[in-house]
Parts: C-alpha cells; sequence; structure tokens
C-alpha cells in the first residue's frame, strides 16, 4: 500500500480526490481483502457474546463500518442528525440511511443557534462542543436506550481521533465505544468504497468536501472568518441562508451585503 495523505486536518481537498483517481495504484485488492478480514477477526472476538450496535453517520468512515458490520450480521445502527443539516445531505442520509437505523434529531436548530453565536463556524473547545452534543450525546442516548453492551464507531487515528487503549473507550458511565477501523488509513477507507462500489453523499462533491468531512452547516470548518463561513455554505446552498437571516443577525447583513454587491 502507498500513503499520500497525511492526517485529515493537513491534506488539501485536491490531495483527496487524487488519491481517489490512484487508488487502484495505491491499495491493491488483495491488500484491502487482508485488511478486512483482520478487522472482521478482530470484530468477531471483541464483540462475542454481546449486546452490540454500530453508529452511522452518512460519512466515508461510517459507510465503510456499515458496510462491513452488515456482512457480520450487524444490523443494529443509529443515526443522529440535527435541524442545521445541508438539506441536501440530509435527505441523501434519509434516502440511504442501513436498514435496522434509528434516527435521533439532536434538536439542534435556528433559535438555538442564534442564541449562541459562538457556534457559527468555531474553532477548538467550542468545535469539540458540536461534536458532544451531536454525535457523541446521540452515541450515549442510545447506548443505554438500547441497554447495549458495546457500541462500534468509525472513529479512527489518521482523523487524529482519540480511540482508547486497544481501540476500545470504556467510560466511567458503563459506555463503551469500539473502533474496529481505528487503524486504517485514509487510502484504505477509499479503497474499500471503490472496490466495493459504495456510494458516497453529496457533500464530498462540495467544495473541500474531504478536507471538512460531514457537518451541520454552522460547525463548517476551517473558516477564518464569519464572513468566509457564510460565503462557502451560501456557495453550496443559498436556501440556508435565507432561512437562517429570518433568525440570525449576521446571516441577514451577510445576505444584504451580498445583494449590494452584485
Amino acid at each position: 500500500m502507498i500513503k499520500i495523505l497525511g492526517r485529515k486536518q493537513t491534506s488539501d481537498n485536491a490531495k483527496w480526490l487524487e488519491a481517489i483517481e490512484r487508488i487502484e495504484e495505491l491499495v491493491s485488492r488483495e491488500e484491502l481483502d487482508e485488511a478486512v478480514a483482520i478487522v472482521n477477526k478482530a470484530i468477531k472476538k471483541i464483540t462475542k457474546g454481546k449486546n452490540i450496535a454500530f453508529c452511522w453517520s452518512g460519512g466515508k468512515d461510517s459507510i465503510v463500518l456499515a458496510d462491513i458490520c452488515s456482512n457480520l450480521g450487524i444490523t443494529n445502527c443509529m443515526f443522529a442528525h440535527t435541524d442545521l443539516e445541508y438539506p441536501a445531505f440530509l435527505k441523501w442520509c434519509m434516502d440511504n440511511k442501513p436498514a435496522n437505523c434509528e434516527v435521533i434529531n439532536t434538536g439542534q436548530d435556528l433559535k438555538w443557534l442564534a442564541d449562541r453565536p459562538h457556534m457559527l463556524f468555531p474553532k477548538g473547545a467550542n468545535l469539540n462542543k458540536w461534536y458532544q452534543g451531536v454525535q457523541r450525546a446521540a452515541f450515549t442516548k442510545y447506548f443505554f436506550d438500547k441497554k447495549l453492551d458495546m457500541i462500534l464507531v468509525g472513529h479512527r487515528k489518521a482523523d487524529g481521533n482519540f480511540v482508547g487503549t486497544n481501540n476500545i473507550i470504556t467510560k466511567s458511565t458503563g459506555e463503551v465505544r469500539y473502533s474496529p477501523l481505528a487503524d486504517w488509513p485514509h487510502e484504505m477507507i477509499l479503497a474499500y468504497i471503490h472496490y466495493h462500489n459504495l456510494p458516497l453523499p453529496p457533500i464530498y462533491e462540495w467544495k473541500d468536501g474531504f478536507k471538512c468531512g460531514t457537518h451541520p452547516w454552522p460547525s463548517r470548518m476551517y473558516m477564518s472568518s464569519l464572513e468566509q463561513g457564510y460565503e462557502e455554505v451560501y456557495e453550496i446552498d443559498s436556501s440556508i441562508l435565507v432561512a437562517a437571516a429570518d433568525v440570525i443577525e449576521s446571516a441577514r447583513c451577510f445576505l444584504e451585503k451580498k445583494g449590494s454587491d452584485k
């Protein structure tokens, strides 16, 4: 296998697209099948006799995880979303979510966002609050609602995720998260998608799609300013900001300036 991608945060989108174009050169089908066999064996061993499910986000890692789990007979899963998703992305997710997938709306909406302007295109601790308030909160709710012993997630070290000891995180509450794909490089994920002909959501076709990944629009990463964030969201789907402008003053000001510049 040949690696050309570094951490998601440091590899620009053009490099991701190059990796996709060269994927059969970077990862052979034999190398992929060997990696899958190792993961399958680990999942069977670690989850044997346990009540388990997996998390699905509509992102590339969870799409691969879902396919692997399905092939192993693991079908129960959950999908979390807010009321601040890109409409085209949310529609794709609802149309393509795995069977037996429970949908959890974590409730963040425009009013919630208007009361928390620091959550618009945040960095650092505020960006982390998005993950805690959406994905992580939904993981926890689903875990205890279903009385699970373990929940499988698509977190990988190459994305900078903490995956615990032996790729397992055991929280003081009793929640257990297992990341079976933790050691896979980006190229292996892309190879699985390629060789298994798995569909991807439209978010990866948009500007910096692979660099930004899946996210509610206000948590779009790597924005240097509020204006840049609004501009990129506007280019993806202007209706998002038209709706936001009714509730959020800065969005209204952006649209007014956008109109006056024409």
